[in-house]
């Protein structure tokens, strides 16, 4: 899950100064507190931008804010595409360094049906490689989160998380 994305961002900072973070993702993880856990799944985003970890965070893909959530993407000053844009042709604008961290539920279920929560109604594989292409700046880091094998029916989703870690990766080479 997002947790990891958190303590990398700690360091992320240290040695890149100021960059965008793009979460590509069912669910904005911004709850202030998830069962009485600051630091549970569903928190990590709130936490990085109380430490003013990233210089701004653009969630692309989000099809399940509720009110809470809502308030702290407003008081953060957070970008949220959620599923409504992205269809009326919103599209994310980051010029300079920027910092992929995909949630496999942000892809809708049909491509990608190996994960814990499925969100139906999310982007396609070929939208999210077009999202990762358009990037102008570089991308200095990236993580690919919530796979689960154990829900991946006939192993669709193990090739899509293949190709879109080479897709980063190629996008980080360039970076160099």
């Amino acid at each position: 899950d997002h947790s990891i994305t958190y303590p990398i961002m700690r360091g992320f900072g240290r040695l890149f100064g100021q960059f965008t973070l793009l979460q590509i993702d069912a669910h904005p993880d911004l709850y202030p507190t998830f069962q009485g856990d600051r630091y549970s799944h569903a928190c990590p985003f709130a936490r990085i931008m109380e430490e003013g970890l990233v210089q701004r965070l653009v969630q692309v893909g989000i099809r399940t804010m509720n009110e809470e959530q809502r308030r702290n993407a407003e008081r953060f000053g957070v970008e949220v595409i959620d599923m409504r844009a992205w269809t009326a042709g919103v599209r994310p604008q980051i010029d300079g360094p920027v910092y992929v961290s995909l949630d496999m539920d942000g892809l809708d279920p049909g491509f990608a049906p190996g994960v814990s929560h499925r969100e139906p109604g999310g982007l396609t594989t070929r939208e999210v490689i077009s999202i990762i292409q358009a990037l102008k700046g570089p991308v200095v880091g990236g993580d690919i989160v919530e796979f689960n094998p154990g829900e991946d029916i006939a192993g669709m989703t193990a090739p899509v998380c293949a190709k879109l870690v080479k897709e980063l990766a190629g996008r980080m080479h360039q970076a160099r």
